[in-house]
């Protein structure tokens, strides 16, 4: 099988956990393959790289072989090679800290709770 559509490849490949939800990233533009923008029924070939933003994290994929359903994860890497630099996870992940750091004007000191959750975040004693 040298070809499927767009949506079931990144379905297949573990990139979104349901068809319905990769369809709806093809269609709100969230997907690129190569230097455009995909439709959710275009198809897919080896060799081609594929762009997908998931909320903050921008992947880059590198479509080497096309499953014919869904593969289990620890045979991820004879479809699929990740492009996408460790940068970008970084940067994603400090963004998360970021968000749970963050306090709205005016909500006073954090209570016991959150600066538990803090100390636990960070190591400290």
């Amino acid at each position: 099988m040298a070809e499927t559509r767009l949506d079931k490849w990144l379905w297949s490949v573990r990139v979104c956990k349901t068809r319905a939800e990769a369809t709806a990233a093809c269609r709100a533009g969230h997907v690129q393959v190569g230097d455009h923008s995909a439709k959710p029924g275009r198809d897919v070939h080896q060799g081609e790289t594929v762009v997908v933003k998931l909320g903050m994290l921008t992947r880059t994929l590198r479509v080497r072989d096309v499953p014919r359903s869904r593969v289990a994860a620890k045979l991820l890497p004879e479809f699929v090679e990740d492009l996408t630099p460790a940068s970008e996870y970084e940067r994603v992940k400090q963004a998360g800290i970021e968000h749970l750091l963050a306090r709205a004007r005016g909500s006073g000191r954090p209570t016991k709770k959150d600066r538990r959750t803090m100390a636990d975040l960070f190591g400290f004693d």
